[in-house]
């Protein structure tokens, strides 16, 4: 009879034991996340005013249309590949920068009177796709790019 006696205590002691240790795990991992709710909120709340944010700059462009382009990077979009448009943009706007500067120690602003900008096919290549969507980008970069050599940017 005293056998079975220890045997419930020592059952019982276990069982406590074992119920301790998964409280105080639990209440281990709460104690090192406290606000994790709190935090995840805050999180989405952000990311809401992001969106919020890039909504009203939509609205705010609807006037001029596709104005924050493909990447956001203010270029129109054309169409076209990714490697047509970005070798145009490229292209055209390191030819703008030097017209840009050459023009700014004559002290004449005209981007549209440099033979690269009319010919518009600097560094295009027919594997690249269409010319006049390249010529798009090119003259739109070249002018950014104008402006900023222009203005010692």
């Amino acid at each position: 009879m005293k056998l079975t006696n220890v045997k419930n205590i020592g059952g019982a002691i276990l069982g406590l034991l074992l119920f301790g240790s998964v409280m105080m795990s639990s209440t281990t991992a709460q104690a090192q996340y406290p606000n994790q709710n709190q935090n995840r909120q805050q999180r989405d709340d952000r990311a809401q005013q992001d969106r919020n944010r890039g909504d009203r700059n939509d609205r705010n462009n609807n006037n001029r249309p596709g104005r924050r382009g493909r990447q956001g990077d203010g270029y129109n979009n054309y169409g076209g590949s990714y490697e047509l448009r970005q070798t145009a943009l490229n292209a055209g706007y390191n030819e703008g920068m030097k017209a840009g500067r050459n023009d700014r120690r004559s002290n004449r602003y005209n981007p549209q009177r440099s033979s690269a900008y009319q010919k518009a096919t600097k560094d295009y290549n027919s594997r690249l796709g269409d010319r006049s969507t390249y010529q798009r980008y090119f003259r739109d970069a070249f002018e950014n790019g104008y402006s900023d050599g222009y203005y010692g940017y």
